[in-house]
């Protein structure tokens, strides 16, 4: 059975717009009826929720594109796939904990200074490689090995 656009957004608690930017995104996929109405599988239900779900965490569109690019868009997902997915978002999710740790910790210290420094603010130019030798606010984001 084949949902129309107004159903899967009711049944997954997104926007009909939500589901026309995810398939803009080819994070999931509708087809055509003769008279050009969008129809999804039920199958795009549980990628939905895992979009939500990954999103609900912090992690980018990108990053959920990334991981479900070898995940047939128009296929049930099997168990072992979401867990592939949990395997690989696992790590992206630990070094976000960390991060969010180290601003925690630093944030203190941020407060009693009040300088908010371009130059020296460990919070606002953190791990700026470039800023001793550049000019301007120049933010580096370490790059990840995932």
């Amino acid at each position: 059975m084949e949902l129309s656009v107004g159903q899967v957004a009711k049944r997954a608690g997104v926007s009909v717009s939500a589901l026309h930017f995810y398939e803009q995104k080819e994070l999931i996929l509708s087809y055509r009826t003769a008279s050009n109405q969008r129809r999804y599988k039920r199958s795009v239900l549980r990628r939905i929720a895992v979009i939500k779900a990954a999103q609900n965490v912090g992690l980018t569109l990108q990053e959920i594109k990334q991981a479900l690019a070898h995940i047939p868009l128009n296929e049930n997902v099997k168990k072992e796939q979401w867990e592939q997915l949990s395997t690989l978002w696992h790590q992206k999710l630990e070094d976000k904990m960390n991060e969010l740790k180290q601003l925690q910790n630093q944030l203190g210290s941020c407060i009693q200074c009040g300088c908010l420094s371009m130059e020296s603010c460990a919070l606002y130019n953190n791990n700026d490689v470039n800023g001793i030798t550049s000019l301007g606010a120049k933010l580096i984001t370490p790059k990840s090995n995932n």
